[in-house]
Protein backbone atom coordinates (compact mmCIF):
# COMPACT_ATOMS: atom_id res chain seq x y z
CA UNK A 1 0.00 0.00 0.00
CA UNK A 2 1.89 3.41 -1.18
CA UNK A 3 1.59 5.94 1.74
CA UNK A 4 -1.15 9.20 1.95
CA UNK A 5 0.91 11.52 -0.03
CA UNK A 6 1.66 9.13 -2.96
CA UNK A 7 -1.87 8.00 -3.29
CA UNK A 8 -2.57 12.03 -4.24
CA UNK A 9 -0.17 12.51 -6.59
CA UNK A 10 -0.75 9.46 -8.13
CA UNK A 11 -2.96 9.14 -11.22
CA UNK A 12 -6.38 7.40 -10.56
CA UNK A 13 -8.17 4.28 -11.73
CA UNK A 14 -10.39 4.80 -15.02
CA UNK A 15 -13.59 3.15 -13.57
CA UNK A 16 -15.25 3.23 -16.43
CA UNK A 17 -16.91 -0.64 -18.08
CA UNK A 18 -19.08 0.86 -20.90
CA UNK A 19 -18.25 2.92 -23.68
CA UNK A 20 -19.36 6.76 -23.16
CA UNK A 21 -22.18 7.79 -26.02
CA UNK A 22 -20.32 11.02 -26.56
CA UNK A 23 -16.76 11.71 -27.27
CA UNK A 24 -14.51 12.03 -24.14
CA UNK A 25 -12.32 14.71 -24.10
CA UNK A 26 -8.48 13.34 -23.77
CA UNK A 27 -7.45 16.25 -21.38
CA UNK A 28 -3.55 14.51 -20.78
CA UNK A 29 -0.24 15.70 -22.34
CA UNK A 30 0.83 11.94 -22.63
CA UNK A 31 0.02 8.32 -22.15
CA UNK A 32 1.07 5.22 -20.30
CA UNK A 33 3.29 2.63 -21.95
CA UNK A 34 2.52 -0.69 -20.98
CA UNK A 35 6.16 -1.63 -21.01
CA UNK A 36 9.26 0.36 -22.30
CA UNK A 37 9.29 -2.15 -25.43
CA UNK A 38 5.86 -0.62 -26.80
CA UNK A 39 7.17 2.89 -25.86
CA UNK A 40 10.48 1.94 -28.16
CA UNK A 41 7.57 0.52 -30.98
CA UNK A 42 5.83 3.32 -30.68
CA UNK A 43 8.00 6.03 -31.33
CA UNK A 44 9.71 3.65 -34.10
CA UNK A 45 6.82 3.15 -35.51
CA UNK A 46 6.03 -0.31 -35.65
CA UNK A 47 3.36 -0.49 -33.50
CA UNK A 48 0.42 2.41 -33.67
CA UNK A 49 -0.70 4.02 -30.31
CA UNK A 50 -0.79 7.43 -28.49
CA UNK A 51 2.66 8.75 -26.53
CA UNK A 52 2.40 12.51 -26.00
CA UNK A 53 -0.80 14.54 -27.59
CA UNK A 54 0.95 17.47 -29.95
CA UNK A 55 1.78 14.70 -31.94
CA UNK A 56 -1.49 12.52 -31.51
CA UNK A 57 -4.89 12.71 -29.25
CA UNK A 58 -7.41 10.75 -29.10
CA UNK A 59 -10.20 13.20 -29.10
CA UNK A 60 -8.32 15.20 -31.97
CA UNK A 61 -8.20 11.74 -33.94
CA UNK A 62 -11.90 10.90 -33.84
CA UNK A 63 -12.70 14.71 -34.81
CA UNK A 64 -9.93 14.33 -37.70
CA UNK A 65 -11.35 11.13 -39.35
CA UNK A 66 -14.44 13.13 -39.29
CA UNK A 67 -13.49 15.64 -41.26
CA UNK A 68 -11.82 13.56 -43.74
CA UNK A 69 -14.85 11.40 -43.78
CA UNK A 70 -17.29 14.34 -44.77
CA UNK A 71 -14.74 15.33 -47.35
CA UNK A 72 -14.01 11.67 -48.99
CA UNK A 73 -18.17 10.93 -48.52
CA UNK A 74 -19.11 8.68 -51.79
CA UNK A 75 -15.48 9.48 -53.27
CA UNK A 76 -13.15 6.19 -54.13
CA UNK A 77 -10.56 7.65 -51.60
CA UNK A 78 -9.34 6.87 -48.26
CA UNK A 79 -8.34 10.58 -47.16
CA UNK A 80 -7.07 11.35 -44.24
CA UNK A 81 -7.04 15.31 -42.01
CA UNK A 82 -4.47 16.82 -39.89
CA UNK A 83 -6.34 18.85 -36.98
CA UNK A 84 -4.28 22.31 -36.21
CA UNK A 85 -5.01 25.40 -33.48
CA UNK A 86 -6.12 27.43 -36.35
CA UNK A 87 -7.05 27.71 -39.83
CA UNK A 88 -4.25 29.97 -40.11
CA UNK A 89 -1.94 27.19 -38.84
CA UNK A 90 -4.15 24.57 -40.99
CA UNK A 91 -2.94 26.75 -44.49
CA UNK A 92 0.91 27.45 -42.83
CA UNK A 93 0.87 23.38 -42.10
CA UNK A 94 0.29 22.37 -45.56
CA UNK A 95 2.33 25.12 -47.05
CA UNK A 96 5.69 24.74 -44.62
CA UNK A 97 4.78 20.72 -45.43
CA UNK A 98 4.67 20.22 -49.07
CA UNK A 99 6.97 23.40 -50.31
CA UNK A 100 10.66 24.45 -49.92
CA UNK A 101 12.96 27.23 -50.52
CA UNK A 102 12.70 27.62 -54.12
CA UNK A 103 9.48 26.62 -54.53
CA UNK A 104 6.35 28.65 -55.74
CA UNK A 105 3.02 28.61 -54.79
CA UNK A 106 0.14 30.01 -58.34
CA UNK A 107 -2.89 31.56 -56.44
CA UNK A 108 -5.45 34.44 -56.31
CA UNK A 109 -5.44 37.88 -55.67
CA UNK A 110 -9.00 37.88 -53.86
CA UNK A 111 -7.88 35.37 -50.68
CA UNK A 112 -8.49 36.00 -47.60
CA UNK A 113 -6.08 38.82 -46.34
CA UNK A 114 -4.51 36.65 -43.63
CA UNK A 115 -3.64 34.28 -46.37
CA UNK A 116 -2.07 37.13 -48.98
CA UNK A 117 -0.20 38.11 -45.70
CA UNK A 118 0.89 34.63 -44.79
CA UNK A 119 2.25 34.22 -48.43
CA UNK A 120 3.56 37.44 -48.51
CA UNK A 121 5.13 38.77 -45.62
CA UNK A 122 6.21 35.05 -44.36
CA UNK A 123 6.67 32.80 -46.83
CA UNK A 124 8.51 35.10 -49.19
CA UNK A 125 11.29 36.07 -47.21
CA UNK A 126 11.43 32.00 -46.53
CA UNK A 127 12.26 32.18 -50.12
CA UNK A 128 8.63 30.76 -51.33
CA UNK A 129 7.39 33.05 -53.92
CA UNK A 130 3.97 33.25 -54.90
CA UNK A 131 2.56 34.54 -58.03
CA UNK A 132 -0.71 36.43 -58.00
CA UNK A 133 -3.14 36.10 -60.79
CA UNK A 134 -6.40 35.25 -62.21
CA UNK A 135 -7.24 32.10 -62.10
CA UNK A 136 -10.17 32.09 -64.19
CA UNK A 137 -7.89 32.43 -66.92
CA UNK A 138 -7.15 28.85 -67.46
CA UNK A 139 -4.60 30.29 -70.49
CA UNK A 140 -2.61 32.17 -68.24
CA UNK A 141 -2.81 29.51 -65.34
CA UNK A 142 -1.36 27.06 -68.01
CA UNK A 143 1.21 29.62 -68.83
CA UNK A 144 2.71 30.06 -65.63
CA UNK A 145 2.67 25.93 -64.80
CA UNK A 146 4.21 25.35 -68.69
CA UNK A 147 6.91 27.98 -68.25
CA UNK A 148 7.99 28.09 -64.17
CA UNK A 149 8.43 24.41 -63.13
CA UNK A 150 9.10 26.09 -59.53
CA UNK A 151 5.41 26.23 -59.21
CA UNK A 152 4.56 23.04 -56.70
CA UNK A 153 1.28 24.18 -55.53
CA UNK A 154 -1.76 25.76 -56.33
CA UNK A 155 -3.86 27.15 -53.99
CA UNK A 156 -7.57 28.89 -54.65
CA UNK A 157 -10.43 29.61 -52.22
CA UNK A 158 -14.31 29.00 -53.95
CA UNK A 159 -16.02 30.91 -53.22
CA UNK A 160 -13.60 33.07 -52.53
CA UNK A 161 -13.19 36.12 -49.28
CA UNK A 162 -14.97 37.94 -49.54
CA UNK A 163 -15.84 38.83 -53.22
CA UNK A 164 -17.39 35.16 -53.52
CA UNK A 165 -16.00 34.65 -57.18
CA UNK A 166 -15.64 31.31 -58.03
CA UNK A 167 -12.95 29.20 -59.80
CA UNK A 168 -13.34 25.91 -61.83
CA UNK A 169 -11.67 22.89 -59.51
CA UNK A 170 -11.57 20.43 -62.29
CA UNK A 171 -9.91 22.63 -64.50
CA UNK A 172 -7.50 24.08 -62.23
CA UNK A 173 -6.19 20.35 -60.32
CA UNK A 174 -5.62 18.93 -63.95
CA UNK A 175 -3.71 21.75 -65.12
CA UNK A 176 -1.61 21.60 -61.92
CA UNK A 177 -1.05 17.35 -62.07
CA UNK A 178 -0.24 18.22 -66.12
CA UNK A 179 2.70 20.59 -64.75
CA UNK A 180 3.93 18.47 -62.15
CA UNK A 181 2.03 20.85 -59.04
CA UNK A 182 -0.36 19.61 -56.26
CA UNK A 183 -3.67 21.62 -56.23
CA UNK A 184 -4.90 23.10 -52.74
CA UNK A 185 -8.37 24.72 -51.64
CA UNK A 186 -9.67 26.66 -48.67
CA UNK A 187 -13.37 24.82 -48.42
CA UNK A 188 -14.42 27.30 -45.14
CA UNK A 189 -17.31 29.08 -47.03
CA UNK A 190 -18.53 25.97 -48.42
CA UNK A 191 -17.75 22.86 -46.14
CA UNK A 192 -18.08 19.49 -47.35
CA UNK A 193 -21.99 19.86 -47.32
CA UNK A 194 -21.86 21.60 -49.83
CA UNK A 195 -18.62 21.23 -51.85
CA UNK A 196 -16.01 18.41 -52.44
CA UNK A 197 -12.99 19.30 -53.89
CA UNK A 198 -11.77 16.11 -53.82
CA UNK A 199 -14.44 14.86 -56.42
CA UNK A 200 -12.61 17.39 -58.84
CA UNK A 201 -9.15 15.65 -58.34
CA UNK A 202 -7.71 18.72 -55.57
CA UNK A 203 -5.19 16.82 -53.45
CA UNK A 204 -5.42 19.04 -50.12
CA UNK A 205 -8.43 21.10 -48.48
CA UNK A 206 -8.21 22.96 -45.48
CA UNK A 207 -10.60 24.14 -43.31
CA UNK A 208 -10.59 26.79 -40.94
CA UNK A 209 -13.25 24.48 -38.27
CA UNK A 210 -13.59 27.99 -35.92
CA UNK A 211 -16.84 28.63 -39.02
CA UNK A 212 -18.98 26.66 -40.48
CA UNK A 213 -18.04 22.89 -39.38
CA UNK A 214 -18.33 24.04 -35.27
CA UNK A 215 -20.92 26.93 -36.31
CA UNK A 216 -20.93 28.34 -33.02
CA UNK A 217 -18.64 30.67 -32.36
CA UNK A 218 -16.58 28.88 -28.91
CA UNK A 219 -13.67 27.33 -30.10
CA UNK A 220 -10.61 27.74 -32.79
CA UNK A 221 -8.65 25.21 -34.64
CA UNK A 222 -8.07 24.15 -38.34
CA UNK A 223 -8.07 21.35 -40.54
CA UNK A 224 -5.72 20.01 -43.30
CA UNK A 225 -7.36 16.90 -44.95
CA UNK A 226 -5.01 15.02 -47.80
CA UNK A 227 -6.47 12.59 -50.62
CA UNK A 228 -3.08 10.82 -50.05
CA UNK A 229 -2.67 9.70 -46.88
CA UNK A 230 1.12 8.91 -46.69
CA UNK A 231 2.32 12.73 -48.05
CA UNK A 232 -0.31 13.69 -45.56
CA UNK A 233 1.00 11.77 -41.85
CA UNK A 234 4.73 12.22 -43.65
CA UNK A 235 4.79 16.22 -44.66
CA UNK A 236 2.05 17.90 -43.55
CA UNK A 237 1.66 16.05 -40.27
CA UNK A 238 5.32 16.81 -39.37
CA UNK A 239 5.11 20.14 -40.13
CA UNK A 240 2.47 20.17 -37.79
CA UNK A 241 3.89 17.88 -34.97
CA UNK A 242 7.60 20.27 -35.13
CA UNK A 243 5.80 23.57 -35.90
CA UNK A 244 3.71 22.64 -33.02
CA UNK A 245 0.70 23.97 -34.69
CA UNK A 246 -1.48 20.92 -32.74
CA UNK A 247 -5.11 21.66 -31.46
CA UNK A 248 -6.13 21.02 -28.24
CA UNK A 249 -8.81 18.12 -27.50
CA UNK A 250 -10.98 20.46 -26.02
CA UNK A 251 -11.15 22.75 -29.04
CA UNK A 252 -11.47 19.38 -31.30
CA UNK A 253 -14.17 18.34 -29.39
CA UNK A 254 -16.20 21.86 -28.97
CA UNK A 255 -16.07 20.80 -33.50
CA UNK A 256 -17.22 17.64 -32.77
CA UNK A 257 -20.09 18.77 -30.76
CA UNK A 258 -20.81 21.66 -33.67
CA UNK A 259 -20.49 19.40 -36.82
CA UNK A 260 -23.46 17.19 -35.38
CA UNK A 261 -25.44 19.98 -36.01
CA UNK A 262 -23.84 21.19 -39.56
CA UNK A 263 -26.55 19.19 -41.94
CA UNK A 264 -29.28 21.22 -40.74
CA UNK A 265 -27.51 24.42 -40.48
CA UNK A 266 -25.78 24.61 -43.98
CA UNK A 267 -29.46 24.41 -45.09
CA UNK A 268 -31.02 26.90 -43.39
CA UNK A 269 -27.84 29.11 -43.83
CA UNK A 270 -28.22 28.85 -47.63
CA UNK A 271 -32.03 29.49 -47.80
CA UNK A 272 -31.39 32.65 -45.82
CA UNK A 273 -28.99 33.89 -47.64
CA UNK A 274 -30.38 33.52 -50.79
CA UNK A 275 -33.46 35.77 -49.17
CA UNK A 276 -31.06 38.19 -48.07
CA UNK A 277 -29.29 38.31 -51.62
CA UNK A 278 -32.53 38.75 -53.68
CA UNK A 279 -33.77 41.41 -51.21
CA UNK A 280 -30.65 43.31 -51.47
CA UNK A 281 -30.51 43.09 -55.25
CA UNK A 282 -33.82 44.60 -55.51
CA UNK A 283 -33.04 47.30 -53.63
CA UNK A 284 -32.56 50.60 -54.62
CA UNK A 285 -29.68 52.00 -51.96
CA UNK A 286 -28.04 48.57 -53.37
CA UNK A 287 -25.39 49.01 -56.25
CA UNK A 288 -24.14 45.37 -56.39
CA UNK A 289 -24.68 41.81 -54.64
CA UNK A 290 -21.93 39.28 -54.83
CA UNK A 291 -23.88 36.07 -54.02
CA UNK A 292 -23.21 32.78 -56.58
CA UNK A 293 -26.54 31.59 -56.03
CA UNK A 294 -28.43 34.94 -57.91
CA UNK A 295 -29.12 34.35 -61.36
CA UNK A 296 -26.93 37.58 -62.00
CA UNK A 297 -23.67 36.46 -60.19
CA UNK A 298 -20.69 35.92 -62.95
CA UNK A 299 -19.95 32.58 -62.00
CA UNK A 300 -23.58 31.10 -60.73
CA UNK A 301 -23.47 28.59 -63.53
CA UNK A 302 -20.19 27.04 -62.17
CA UNK A 303 -21.41 27.34 -58.97
CA UNK A 304 -24.17 25.18 -59.71
CA UNK A 305 -21.96 22.25 -61.12
CA UNK A 306 -19.25 21.87 -58.71
CA UNK A 307 -21.83 22.93 -55.51
CA UNK A 308 -24.84 21.68 -53.83
CA UNK A 309 -26.10 24.72 -52.29
CA UNK A 310 -24.15 28.67 -52.44
CA UNK A 311 -23.59 29.09 -48.83
CA UNK A 312 -24.18 31.70 -46.15
CA UNK A 313 -21.91 34.15 -47.08
CA UNK A 314 -22.79 37.23 -49.49
CA UNK A 315 -21.15 40.82 -49.46
CA UNK A 316 -22.73 43.78 -50.95
CA UNK A 317 -21.86 47.39 -52.01
CA UNK A 318 -24.13 50.69 -51.37
CA UNK A 319 -24.48 53.20 -54.24
CA UNK A 320 -23.65 55.67 -51.59
CA UNK A 321 -20.12 54.31 -50.87
CA UNK A 322 -17.78 53.96 -48.12
CA UNK A 323 -19.82 56.16 -45.95
CA UNK A 324 -23.22 54.54 -46.73
CA UNK A 325 -22.01 51.32 -45.82
CA UNK A 326 -20.53 51.83 -42.49
CA UNK A 327 -23.62 53.83 -41.72
CA UNK A 328 -25.80 50.96 -42.82
CA UNK A 329 -23.25 48.64 -40.60
CA UNK A 330 -24.14 51.06 -37.13
CA UNK A 331 -28.22 50.97 -38.09
CA UNK A 332 -28.06 47.00 -37.98
CA UNK A 333 -29.89 45.78 -34.77
CA UNK A 334 -30.40 41.99 -35.31
CA UNK A 335 -27.00 41.88 -36.94
CA UNK A 336 -23.66 41.49 -35.25
CA UNK A 337 -20.38 43.11 -36.11
CA UNK A 338 -17.54 40.75 -35.57
CA UNK A 339 -14.57 39.62 -37.29
CA UNK A 340 -15.69 36.65 -38.26
CA UNK A 341 -18.27 34.34 -39.95
CA UNK A 342 -20.01 31.12 -40.14
CA UNK A 343 -22.50 31.12 -36.42
CA UNK A 344 -25.10 30.45 -36.16
CA UNK A 345 -26.20 34.13 -35.73
CA UNK A 346 -25.70 37.08 -38.56
CA UNK A 347 -23.03 38.97 -38.93
CA UNK A 348 -21.10 41.76 -40.68
CA UNK A 349 -17.85 42.80 -41.38
CA UNK A 350 -16.26 45.76 -43.39
CA UNK A 351 -13.40 44.09 -45.13
CA UNK A 352 -11.11 46.69 -45.97
CA UNK A 353 -10.84 47.79 -42.35
CA UNK A 354 -10.22 44.35 -40.58
CA UNK A 355 -9.69 41.46 -42.52
CA UNK A 356 -8.17 43.07 -45.45
CA UNK A 357 -6.60 45.80 -43.68
CA UNK A 358 -2.88 44.67 -44.92
CA UNK A 359 -3.44 44.13 -47.96
CA UNK A 360 -2.43 47.26 -50.30
CA UNK A 361 -5.28 49.19 -51.29
CA UNK A 362 -4.69 49.02 -54.93
CA UNK A 363 -4.50 45.23 -54.84
CA UNK A 364 -8.08 44.92 -52.99
CA UNK A 365 -9.61 47.01 -55.82
CA UNK A 366 -8.04 45.06 -58.57
CA UNK A 367 -9.29 42.04 -56.88
CA UNK A 368 -13.00 43.48 -56.27
CA UNK A 369 -12.61 44.17 -52.51
CA UNK A 370 -13.42 47.92 -52.18
CA UNK A 371 -13.52 50.09 -49.59
CA UNK A 372 -17.45 50.20 -49.66
CA UNK A 373 -17.84 46.59 -49.77
CA UNK A 374 -19.61 44.96 -46.64
CA UNK A 375 -19.60 40.74 -46.10
CA UNK A 376 -22.54 38.99 -44.45
CA UNK A 377 -22.13 35.94 -42.60
CA UNK A 378 -26.13 35.00 -42.67
CA UNK A 379 -27.30 33.34 -39.78
CA UNK A 380 -30.29 30.85 -38.79
CA UNK A 381 -32.62 33.41 -37.08
CA UNK A 382 -36.12 33.78 -38.89
CA UNK A 383 -35.44 35.04 -42.48
CA UNK A 384 -38.26 38.01 -41.70
CA UNK A 385 -36.18 39.33 -39.03
CA UNK A 386 -33.20 39.23 -41.12
CA UNK A 387 -34.77 41.20 -43.64
CA UNK A 388 -36.11 43.25 -41.62
CA UNK A 389 -33.04 44.49 -40.18
CA UNK A 390 -31.68 44.88 -43.31
CA UNK A 391 -34.15 47.00 -44.76
CA UNK A 392 -34.60 49.12 -41.66
CA UNK A 393 -30.57 49.51 -41.86
CA UNK A 394 -30.49 50.56 -45.12
CA UNK A 395 -33.64 53.12 -45.08
CA UNK A 396 -32.33 56.89 -45.48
Amino acid sequence: MYQLDSICAKETHEPRTTAPHVLPIYATSSFVFESIDQGIDIFSNIESGHAYSRYANPTVDAVAAKIAQLESYGLDIEADAVLTSSGMSAISSLMLGVLKTGDKVLSQGNLYGGTTELLNAILQPLGIQTIYTDLKDLQEVEAYLKNDPAIKLLYCETPANPTLACVDLQALADLAHQYGALAAIDNTFATPMLQQPFAFGIDFIVHSTTKYLNGHGNSIAGAVVGRDKKMLREQVWRAMKLGGTNCSPFEAWLTHNGMKTMALRMERHCSNALALAEMLEKHPAVGKVNYPGLLSHPDHELAKRQMRGFGGMLSFELTGGMQAGLNCMNRLKLATLAPTLGDVDTLVLHPASSSHLRVPKAVREENGITDGMIRVSVGIENPKDILADFEQALAV
